[in-house]
Order: C-alpha cells, then sequence, then structure tokens
C-alpha cells in the first residue's frame, strides 16, 4: 500500500488566501507574485469597463471613486479577493469556484464535493478531500485535521451560520493526492504530512514538536538558545515512532540550522543549467538600472547564488555598494534566506527587484 502524503501551508503575514489555494491543489502552484498579477489585470479590466460608461467615462464620480479607493482585488497586506482566486484556479487548471449555494450546487450531495474554499473577516482556509478522507487545511492550524464524511455537512453549515461564505470545486481536476517521495517537490518540505501519522496522531517530523524551536536559536535536544549540544536522546518521547530515514532527515535538518546561523554564504555563480534538466527553474530579475533579464537555475541552488549572478551581470554599478534583491508581494529582503535552497525560499519562477544601495 503506497503512503499518502498531505500539503498543508502555514499563515505567513496576510497570505492566507494564497496558502488556501495551494492548500486545495496540494502543492505551491501561486505565489504572491502571480496573485498580485491577476489582481492588478483585474483591476485595469474594471476600470476599463466603468470609463466606458455614459456619464462622464473617466471623470465621472464612480470612475474617480474608484481609482482613489485603490485596488478592489488585493490591499496592501497582501489579502486578495474572491475573483482573484477564482481567476487563479480557472487560469492554472481549468477549475471554475462557484458559492455553494448556487443554484443545483446546492442540490449536490456535499461528500461528492472535492474540495472547498471558505472565507469570513479576510481570512480564507481550504477543506479538501484527500486520499477519500476530508481535511480541514487552514493555515492557522498547527496540522491537518480530518473531518469525517458524517461530520462534513454539519461543518459546511455551521461555517456558514457563523457568517463564512463557502466557496467549492464541483468538477474533476483538482491534481491527485501526492503518493511518493519525489512527489513532494509539488510543495515546500516543512509543509507534508503523512497521512499515515496524521491518522494514528503521529508527530510529523518535518513540523511536530521536535521542530518547534528550530529557527529560534534552539537545536535538537538543546533546552535553550546558549546550548550547542544536540542530541536525539533528549527526545525520547518524540521520537520513539519515528524511523531511521526520519531521524536522518532531523538530524540533516539540524545541521542545515546551523549553516543558516553561520556567516553569510557566498558562492560562486555556476553555468546555467540546459531547460531539459528536471530540476532547473526560471526565474525573472528587474536588474537596477531597469534592466529585465530570465535565467535558469537549479531548484537546489542556494539563494545567494542569485546574489552572485546579478552581481555578475552588474560589476560597473556595484562601486562598493550592498546588493539588494527583493521578491514576494509584499516585497521582502532576501538577505536572510541567502543559506536556503531556491526551492524551500519559494522561489522558483518569481520575479525578482535587484538594486544597489
Amino acid at each position: 500500500m503506497e503512503d499518502t502524503w498531505i500539503y498543508h501551508e502555514r499563515q505567513e503575514a496576510q497570505l492566507c488566501g494564497q496558502h488556501a489555494l495551494n492548500n486545495l491543489v496540494q502543492e505551491a502552484t501561486f505565489t504572491p507574485d502571480k496573485l498580485a498579477e491577476i489582481a492588478h489585470q483585474l483591476d485595469a479590466m474594471e476600470l476599463t469597463y466603468m470609463s466606458q460608461n455614459d456619464e462622464g467615462g473617466i471623470y465621472s464620480k464612480d470612475y474617480l471613486r474608484r481609482v482613489a479607493e485603490g485596488s478592489g482585488n488585493v490591499d496592501p497586506s497582501g489579502n486578495f479577493s474572491i475573483e482573484v482566486l477564482r481567476s487563479a484556479l480557472l487560469s492554472e487548471y481549468g477549475l471554475s469556484l462557484p458559492n455553494i449555494r448556487q443554484e443545483r450546487i446546492n442540490e449536490m450531495e456535499v461528500t461528492n464535493i472535492e474540495g472547498f474554499i471558505c472565507n469570513k473577516d479576510s481570512h480564507w482556509f481550504a477543506i479538501r478531500k484527500i486520499n477519500g478522507t476530508y481535511w480541514n487545511l487552514n493555515s492557522t492550524l498547527e496540522r491537518p485535521q480530518q473531518i469525517s464524511h458524517f461530520r462534513l455537512a454539519a461543518e459546511i453549515q455551521a461555517l456558514q451560520t457563523s457568517g463564512y461564505s463557502v466557496f467549492c470545486i464541483t468538477e474533476p481536476g483538482l491534481p491527485p493526492p501526492c503518493t511518493s517521495l519525489s512527489q513532494k517537490q509539488r510543495g515546500l518540505p516543512e509543509y507534508w504530512w503523512k497521512e499515515e501519522d496524521l491518522l494514528k496522531g503521529k508527530i510529523n517530523p518535518s513540523t511536530g514538536a521536535a521542530w518547534k524551536n528550530l529557527g529560534s536559536g534552539m537545536k535538537l535536544g538543546s533546552t535553550n538558545n546558549n546550548s550547542t549540544t544536540s542530541s536525539m536522546a533528549s527526545y525520547p518521547n518524540n521520537l520513539e515512532n519515528l524511523s531511521e530515514d526520519d531521524m536522518l532527515r532531523l538530524a540533516l535538518e539540524a545541521s542545515l540550522k546551523d549553516l543558516e546561523q553561520s556567516d553569510d554564504l557566498v558562492v560562486q555563480l555556476t553555468p546555467e543549467p540546459d531547460a531539459s534538466c528536471p530540476n532547473s527553474v526560471k526565474i525573472q530579475f528587474r536588474l537596477p538600472g531597469g534592466v529585465r533579464s530570465v535565467r535558469r537555475f537549479l531548484s537546489s541552488d542556494y539563494v545567494a547564488m542569485l546574489y552572485a549572478y546579478v552581481n555578475d551581470r552588474c560589476l560597473p554599478q556595484q562601486q562598493g555598494k550592498r546588493l539588494e534583491l527583493l521578491a514576494g508581494f509584499p516585497p521582502k529582503d532576501l538577505a536572510s534566506h541567502k543559506n536556503q535552497s531556491i526551492l524551500s525560499a519559494n522561489l522558483a519562477n518569481e520575479s525578482i527587484q535587484a538594486r544597489y544601495i
């Protein structure tokens, strides 16, 4: 019997719409930049339509009010509208996202619906049927929560009663569940949960209790930020059910954390990988001076390789200045991610702005 893995992105900033979509499709398809681009396209379409009114065109009160209000599809914190989520699913997977109250849909048996997107007060989350079981993939949850078929209808009704709008996927087309380690490349490694472990209540080695202090200066086996020892034996309750492979992953992650906390990583620029390379990814740069450039990298390359590339392209412009790379929406400085891989930093196929300061 093959294993099934469940993808569950956790909340970051106000990007719950992005997390809801990625949790629904079970892969890291949607980035803040992609969704922001869709939002701006929708804004432009709406303004074009409003400019064609017969009450003054671009000088009409409605048009000027709409311009003054700013984007109606994304706010400064990165919260996206339902129209953005709908357009994103339609463009990437050909899937529509109707409201569950819509005629004919509200007559469907709820357990025949493959996935749901729920929204209330600017918060979005997904519910998805995976391997025959429904899972609440709310990005604010520590781990996916199982919803039984018996309880599903009551859960959806309770959400609507409490003020949630519920949208659903009623047609085939969602990506199939992840059933192999190689397929886990579809998403970020820290967000995968083994279905068997969730059903048995085991700690997931990627996000379970033994990992909670990583990233805050602590290492596996340490009891405070000043400890420099790493001992598997200090977590007997957490690790006793893990396989040798799982324990190896824990040790590897701890060693990678040591690298991340070391001095700034500097790498030498390597040749551009061929387009046929299965691990190659494209990244678009807006270089200093406004020049655009697209270059392939390996998904396993350090983010520091991106700095090496820009510095190589812009030697005359450096003049002792510091290179700043910004990505995402809202834009974030990549300096603290130099020791991460391009894949784990979620930069594959991203757009990056570069400048010297």
